[in-house]
C-alpha cells in the first residue's frame, strides 16, 4: 500500500542549493518512490548546534510503497553517495535527509522514529511542510497550523529566508 512521506532535505556545506538538487534527483531514482511536491528552498539558522554556516533546507511529499526501514536506508545510502560524513550531532554536512512524517504512523525503532522527533520543534521543516500542504494533520490529531504557531512562539527569532 502506497504512502504518502515527506522528508526534510538539508545543507550547508558546499554548493548548497546543488547539493540539495542532486538529492532530489537520487530519492526521484528510488524504484517505489514517487516525488508529488516540493518546497521552495529556504536559507536558515543553524539549530542544535550554532557556531556554524547557514543551512538551505527544504520539503518535498513522496508517494512511496518502501517500509519505512527500506526507505531509511535508501535515503541513508543516498547521503553516504553524495558524501556525508557523521563526524559530530548536528554538525556541518553536504546532505542531510530526514524522514519527517510516514503516511499517519508513529514509528519507535531504535534506528527511526517517525513523526521525527524534533518536527514540532523546527521552523525550518514545519515551514516548508506547511507550504506543501496547509491541512496536514500529525498522527496525533494536531494541524500543521497549530503545531506552526507554537514553534514560532518558541522560536526566538529564528530567521528562515524563503529563497
Amino acid at each position: 500500500m502506497k504512502k504518502k512521506v515527506y522528508i526534510g532535505l538539508g545543507s550547508n556545506l558546499g554548493n548548497k542549493s546543488e547539493n540539495i538538487h542532486n538529492a532530489l534527483v537520487l530519492i526521484d531514482n528510488i524504484d517505489g518512490v514517487n516525488i508529488n511536491k516540493a518546497s521552495s528552498l529556504y536559507l536558515t539558522a543553524p539549530w542544535g548546534k550554532t557556531d556554524q554556516d547557514d543551512f538551505i533546507n527544504q520539503v518535498v511529499e513522496i508517494v512511496t510503497n518502501l517500509p519505512p526501514l527500506d526507505l531509511l536506508h535508501r535515503l541513508q545510502d543516498i547521503e553516504i553517495k553524495l558524501g556525508r560524513q557523521r563526524d559530530e550531532k548536528w554538525g556541518p554536512r553536504n546532505i542531510d535527509l530526514d524522514i519527517l512524517l510516514y503516511g499517519e504512523e508513529i514509528i519507535q525503532l531504535e534506528e527511526l522514529k517517525v513523526p521525527h522527533p524534533y518536527l514540532l520543534e523546527r521552523l525550518f521543516v514545519l515551514i516548508p511542510l506547511q507550504e506543501i500542504d496547509a491541512e496536514i494533520i500529525f498522527p496525533d490529531g494536531t494541524k500543521i497550523r497549530e503545531v506552526l504557531s507554537r514553534a514560532r512562539v518558541r522560536s526566538d527569532g529564528q530567521d528562515i529566508i524563503k529563497l
